[in-house]
């Protein structure tokens, strides 16, 4: 018995999807199949972000990115990142999405309400932004970025990952010690606090700058 011809094949991985493409197929013919063939995967597949990669039919930089875009308009997939034909082991897969994730969460993240009373610690897998104080003797840790609607009097770690371009920002800024990555500021001598008032704090030649939250230094911030 003659096996049917199958132009899109869809492989699955714990964390990411191969898609084969005949390689005789043009390009059109082969975005028609994907279309139907993720329709009719819909429902198997349903709400994740994923990785992706093309096998068979060899892809511009272009093509990949329509194939993409075609992936997610007839799914409820979220492709994440692309990872090259020549490198698609699962590890590979792995570490690539988290990596991916983590970029995405860094833009994110969540929201807390209430107030961190001292020997109250708070970690964040995201960058957070609080609805509250941040009292003496307590402490915020996001791998992100870390918003305070309220007083930061507190200790605050962001960008715990490792990541320096992460920011600390209070509408009042008078923390007992700020780090950022692997810099660290803290009250100065003789004081209690820095100084009050809406602030941002980031990381520039190795030193942590403090300076009032406003849209100039908004637009600066990388993210």
């Amino acid at each position: 018995m003659k096996m049917k011809h199958t132009p899109v094949v869809i492989k699955g991985t714990k964390s990411g999807i191969i898609v084969v493409l005949d390689k005789q197929l043009s390009i059109e013919q082969l975005k028609k199949e994907c279309a139907a063939k993720f329709n009719t995967s819909k429902d198997f597949f349903g709400h994740s972000q994923v990785a992706v990669s093309f096998e068979g039919k060899k892809l511009t930089d272009e093509e990949e990115i329509e194939f993409v875009n075609l992936i997610s308009s007839h799914s409820d997939l979220d492709i994440v990142c692309v990872i090259d034909n020549n490198e698609k082991r699962e590890a590979l897969f792995n570490r690539t999405l988290d990596e991916k994730l983590k970029q995405l969460d860094s833009n994110t993240g969540n929201f807390y309400k209430g107030t961190l009373r001292s020997g109250q610690v708070l970690e964040f897998e995201t960058s957070v932004i609080m609805l509250g104080d941040v009292n003496v003797g307590a402490q915020v840790v996001s791998t992100g970025n870390v918003v305070v609607l309220g007083a930061l009097k507190g200790n605050v770690y962001a960008g715990a990952a490792g990541n320096p371009n992460a920011f600390v920002a209070a509408l009042k800024m008078n923390p007992k010690q700020i780090r950022i990555s692997d810099v660290i500021a803290r009250a100065p001598d003789g004081k209690d606090s820095f100084e009050e008032g809406a602030k941002i704090a980031f990381v520039e030649d190795s030193n942590i700058y403090i300076e009032p939250l406003t849209r100039e230094v908004l637009g600066d911030i990388k993210l």
